[in-house]
C-alpha cells in the first residue's frame, strides 16, 4: 500500500482526472481510486472532502446535487474548464519530476 505521505500531493490531479472522465460522487470516486490502484491507495474520506472544497473553491470542480439513494440526497461533482487546464498543466509537471526522481532511483 502507498503511504499518504508520499502522494498527498496528487490527490487533486487524481481526482480531477477521475472527473475528466465524467461526474461522479464522492464513494464512487474513492472506489474508482481503490480500483484503479487495485487496492495499492485507499484515500481517506476526510482527505476526499478536503480535497473537493479545495477543488471547488479554487473553481476546479463544481457541485450539483443527485438523485436521493438510501434516504440521503448525494452530491455530485464535475471538472470545469479551468479544471482541465489545471489538470494539463499538473499532467506535464509530474512528467518533469518523475523524470527528475527517476534519475535518482
Amino acid at each position: 500500500m502507498i503511504s499518504s505521505d508520499g502522494i498527498r500531493g496528487y490527490n487533486d490531479v487524481i481526482i480531477l482526472s477521475i472527473l475528466k472522465a465524467g461526474e461522479s460522487y464522492g464513494y464512487g470516486i474513492s472506489k474508482a481510486i481503490r480500483e484503479v490502484t487495485e487496492g495499492k491507495y485507499i484515500i481517506k474520506e476526510t482527505t476526499l472532502y478536503s480535497a473537493f472544497n479545495r477543488l471547488e473553491k479554487n473553481g476546479y470542480i463544481e457541485s450539483f446535487p443527485g438523485a436521493v439513494t438510501h434516504g440521503k440526497k448525494r452530491t455530485y461533482y464535475r471538472i470545469t474548464d479551468l479544471g482541465k487546464t489545471f489538470l494539463t498543466e499538473k499532467e506535464a509537471e509530474w512528467q518533469l519530476t518523475k523524470a527528475v526522481v527517476d534519475l535518482f532511483i
